[in-house]
């Protein structure tokens, strides 16, 4: 049974065609249009802003905090009843540096606002910091998937994984269109989305 969605598809296997179709293309609309540098870089609303676009022609509940408690293995990210609070608070997270940032990525991931999509949207959340604070960005092609889901799934303990990753791969390449969508199609492989290309959409 798939999530219900705004395409009428009742098939799981035909929306999570559909959606990566879809919010790949938008991604790289928020790249080729320059919406990401309108945001405000860190802000919970940055990240809505990026769920919202991503995902808005898919569910009703884009760029909405979700109502249900949800789990991934046997992790249960924030519950429902403290999920407010807790974006409000990695709001007033600082980022001045690569350790602050990434920390407050971390927080986010834990956080985990939406229903779907969390992922996809805060990674592109991530880089916006990133380029606006360090003026680098990560490339995502040098972020191997199973190091990275271990290390994510163990910063809420220790971050000094996902740190220690993810700092061999930044680049100041932060304007690269070809790092950019590169990024995408690689933070989707993540989630197990193969089937396009974001250059091709």
């Amino acid at each position: 049974m798939s999530l219900e969605n705004k395409l009428g598809l009742t098939s799981s296997a035909d929306l999570v065609r559909e959606e990566e179709r879809i919010s790949k293309k938008k991604a790289a609309e928020l790249f080729e249009n320059r919406i990401l540098d309108k945001l405000e870089a860190g802000k919970f609303s940055a990240l809505k802003a990026i769920h919202k676009y991503l995902f808005d022609e898919i569910y009703d509940f884009a760029g909405k905090i979700r109502t249900v408690n949800i789990a991934k293995g046997n992790f249960r990210f924030a519950p429902v009843m403290y999920l407010e609070a807790a974006v409000e608070n990695i709001d007033k997270m600082p980022q001045s540096n690569f350790d602050e940032i990434i920390e407050k990525y971390v927080e986010m991931n834990i956080a985990h606002p939406f229903r779907e999509g969390n992922g996809r949207s805060t990674r592109i959340w991530l880089d916006l910091i990133f380029k606006t604070e360090l003026h680098k960005v990560v490339d995502w092609s040098k972020v191997d998937k199973e190091d990275y889901l271990l290390a994510m799934e163990r910063s809420p303990i220790k971050d000094i994984e996902i740190k220690h990753l993810l700092k061999n791969a930044l680049t100041d390449d932060i304007n690269s269109r070809e790092v950019y969508m590169k990024g995408i199609d690689y933070s989707y492989y993540y989630e197990g989305y193969t089937t396009f290309k974001t250059e091709e959409l």
